[in-house]
């Protein structure tokens, strides 16, 4: 533990030489006081989640308090305004979406359906865990095209916990090949991932034209995305093949996945009902104009009603702990962003450039990529989209991406959409379905370490980057 404390000082210490001396030596400009200690409180959580010293959620809290002071030490805030724009930097559109469906997640796990489709899923696959992976992978990405992936991980999650707990294996690399394939599939349509929702607001691409050109793209990915996870978790599949002796896939095969389900019957039809009338509204979204959050909550709202199960019950099965980490990493991103941030990131690495329109094509993806593995990817999505109206009428750009050259969109919004999707899977809080997922596993007690995240999550970002923009561009320039 000691060692940990020392590597963590010694890492935040040379971030702090750093910022102070290279800006001013090299490129002969000061970094502003807000700005050079918001990105070392950054650096700190990083580093301590990293070192997974503390809990990420009182380090998030922490980290939001220290912000948000700093911010009022170094005159950038007046402290009169500071809970207001604590208020108005949470998200409550995605707080309220994680609470409702884990309200709805917990009633519905009360039926016993997560053991039934777990003991199912393992039946099809008669204990052989690469075929498991596939089937909860293919489920999980197609599900996450036409559901929040957030949500399809909140009712995935404990499927995988009943199913490896019944074949005796080991859950997370399930869990995590999971949240990575979630994020490549909600990047195929307009309502799988928040940032898509955001783009397709700012840029007027409806429903079915954001799946014509991303879907290809991502159905191309997706298959690039299993031969990465089965080199990836290689020995960790290996190591579970014991499964496919005949002993134990006879037991298996034998066990009755109905016996719970039969008894809560009138609950799980209950339950479905709301849960499918939530996720229609989830897709007519762009007519109904009604919040997920209030979509959500309603949900919950509407189940607890005619359950009339135990509240006390179902909201202590509530993951307030993953509620309160989002809570404190809006809040620093907030202060981030009030600082400058993310607009000096993306203003300074679009300029490398020079105006060129594939190049900034290409930079847009990684920049997206890169910066959210490590800024949850709704803000920064948000400070991006004005960037790119910007570029977007820039002469050299529009000559060749406008829609005199055949283009009815942008292929900068494709970019920006392929890169804050796929850039979520670099951290372990690189994206919301991540968060809440490690959540959920901590809850049945199995930890997923910020460090054993970006082992697999970084090259995978990396690998899926790369592809998609092979594709992404191949796609374009064959419509075009």
């Amino acid at each position: 533990m000691h060692k940990k404390y020392s590597i963590g000082i010694l890492l935040i210490a040379t971030y702090i030489v750093i910022i102070f001396t290279i800006p001013p030596l090299v490129f002969e400009k000061s970094v502003t006081p807000i700005l050079a200690g918001i990105t070392v409180i950054m650096v700190a959580i990083y580093v301590l989640l990293g070192l997974d010293i503390v809990h990420r959620t009182v380090i998030a809290m922490f980290g939001a308090i220290l912000s948000v002071i700093l911010a009022i030490i170094l005159g950038s805030m007046l402290s009169e305004d500071s809970l207001h724009f604590v208020v108005e930097s949470i998200d409550f559109n995605t707080i309220g979406l994680l609470l409702g469906m884990m309200i709805m997640v917990a009633i519905l796990g009360e039926t016993g359906v997560f053991h039934q489709v777990g003991i199912k899923l393992g039946k099809i696959s008669k204990g052989n865990v690469w075929i498991l992976m596939v089937l909860l992978c293919t489920f999980t990405s197609v599900a996450s095209m036409f559901v929040d992936n957030v949500t399809t991980i909140l009712l995935m999650v404990p499927v995988t916990i009943s199913i490896t707990r019944t074949l005796g294996i080991n859950p997370i690399p399930f869990i995590m090949a999971q949240v990575l394939v979630s994020n490549v599939g909600g990047a195929a349509t307009l309502i799988g991932d928040p940032p898509n929702i955001l783009i397709g607001s700012a840029a007027g691409i409806d429903f079915n034209t954001f799946l014509i050109y991303m879907g290809p793209t991502i159905a191309i990915l997706f298959g690039f995305s299993l031969l990465l996870i089965k080199l990836f978790f290689r020995k960790e599949l290996s190591g579970e093949q014991k499964l496919e002796q005949k002993e134990d896939v006879q037991e298996l095969m034998h066990r009755d996945e109905d016996v719970i389900v039969i008894h809560h019957k009138g609950l799980l039809i209950k339950s479905l009902i709301v849960l499918v009338g939530v996720v229609i509204l989830f897709s007519l979204q762009t007519i109904t104009h009604l919040e997920v959050s209030i979509i959500a909550i309603g949900g919950a709202a509407v189940l607890l009603i005619i359950s009339r199960i135990s509240l006390e019950k179902i909201l202590h099965e509530v993951d307030w702990a993953t509620l309160l980490f989002f809570v404190g990493l809006f809040v620093i991103v907030g202060v981030a962003e009030h600082a400058g941030l993310i607009s000096v990131l993306a203003k300074l690495s679009i300029d490398i450039t020079g105006g060129d329109p594939w190049i900034t094509f290409v930079m847009v993806i990684w920049l997206s990529g890169i910066a959210s593995a490590f800024v949850d990817n709704i803000p920064f999505t948000t400070t991006m989209i004005p960037l790119i109206h910007t570029l977007n009428e820039d002469p050299s750009i529009a000559s060749s991406f406008g829609p005199e050259s055949g283009f009815h969109t942008s292929p900068l919004w494709w970019a920006l959409a392929l890169g804050a999707d796929l850039g979520g899977n670099g951290t372990l809080i690189g994206s919301s379905a991540g968060v809440v997922a490690a959540g959920l596993s901590e809850k049945f007690g199995r930890h997923i370490s910020f460090t054993r995240w970006i082992r697999i999550g970084f090259p995978f970002m990396i690998a899926t980057l790369a592809m998609g923009t092979i594709v992404l561009y191949g796609l374009l320039s064959l419509i075009h």
